[in-house]
């Protein structure tokens, strides 16, 4: 059974930083594009980053201005998103997602909150 399990949201005050983890289990994670999104109370979903299978490029959603970045370990099955400088406006519910375009797989994490605030 495919599980992807994020971790490392909390509460946070402005400026500060969070690494979020998204760790995978039965499936064959070094096949699948790693995407990190988030929503908030009221707003659509939005993308934070993408990383390729291939980790071949990075793409940020544009509100990052390079304070964010993501990264992955195929062999821990983990993709992370590190992220500095937070602002409120950051807060939400972030959630992994796996995409194995090829085969059109996808699959969904439970998410994990963040909160920015004094």
């Amino acid at each position: 059974q495919v599980q992807l399990v994020e971790s490392g949201g909390g509460l946070v005050q402005p400026g500060g930083s969070l690494t979020l983890s998204c760790v995978a289990s039965g499936m064959s994670f070094e096949k699948y594009d790693m995407i990190w999104y988030r929503q908030a109370p009221g707003k659509e979903r939005e993308l934070v980053a993408e990383i390729p299978a291939s980790d071949s490029r990075r793409n940020y959603g544009d509100f990052v201005k390079g304070r964010f970045s993501i990264s992955r370990d195929n062999f821990r099955q983990t993709v992370y998103l590190q992220m500095n400088n937070l602002t409120p406006e950051d807060s939400g519910m972030y959630m992994c997602k796996a995409d194995w375009v090829d085969m059109k797989m996808t699959h969904w994490g439970q998410g994990t909150q963040v909160t920015v605030s004094s």
